[in-house]
């Protein structure tokens, strides 16, 4: 099953009950939320304290892709505030081994993100432990940016690790995605599909995202 996780990044911060309530009217299940600390990357978003309260009025399953240095500080605050899946860079702390564990010692799914930049290889001593692999098919740290398509070659080859790892590990891809690039990464095995600036504009967010379902046939 493919599912596409809007990316509150995205969203209008003015108006986002509003927009929420447009969502529960979809078929959408994920809501993705980008927390950056502007020093991993060079922008900041926002914290638990957002996140508590849209939990409090939403059921999304909260897709928490940290994009922060040692992210071993921020797993309390973050389940403590609703996060169903908590995905981290592998390069962002000392030991990812003991950040998976610490993820899913609070009863929560562990993803590792790779950037554009890092290597497959790293997956090889963290598949068995994991339950989603996030791809970035941009540069993390802003929305809006274009689609980089060499990732479509990572992505084959990390569905291939998936596949003979014979586990369960949703493949989930972040950046640049389209509605005339959805198909390509949906056929490649691509199961969960974030979208930002493609659902949150001035077609309507209902629009928007009956038509990416209608794309990948779900």
């Amino acid at each position: 099953m493919r599912e596409i996780a809007p990316s509150l990044l995205s969203a209008d911060f003015y108006n986002i009950e509003k927009q929420m309530n447009e969502l529960r009217q979809t078929k959408v299940k994920y809501l993705h939320l980008d927390i950056m600390d502007g020093n991993y990357v060079p922008n900041i978003s926002f914290g638990p304290g957002i996140i508590k309260n849209l939990r409090k009025k939403t059921d999304f399953i909260f897709d928490v892709h940290l994009m922060v240095n040692k992210p071993e500080n921020y797993i309390d605050s973050f389940v403590d505030a609703g996060a169903d899946i908590i995905s981290f860079h592998p390069e962002t702390t000392i030991h990812p081994n003991r950040v998976v564990s610490q993820i899913k010692s609070k009863g929560i799914k562990a993803g590792i993100v790779l950037n554009t930049h890092t290597d497959v290889d790293i997956l090889k001593y963290l598949i068995q432990d994991i339950d989603l692999i996030l791809i970035m098919s941009v540069v993390p740290g802003f929305g809006g940016q274009a689609f980089i398509p060499q990732i479509m070659d990572k992505v084959k080859v990390v569905r291939e690790m998936i596949d003979q790892s014979g586990r369960d590990i949703i493949l989930e891809i972040d950046g640049g995605i389209k509605t005339h690039n959805v198909k390509e990464v949906a056929d490649a095995g691509v199961e969960l599909i974030v979208a930002g600036s493609a659902i949150f504009n001035e077609k309507g967010i209902i629009n928007n995202t009956e038509e990416f379902y209608k794309i990948i046939g779900e």
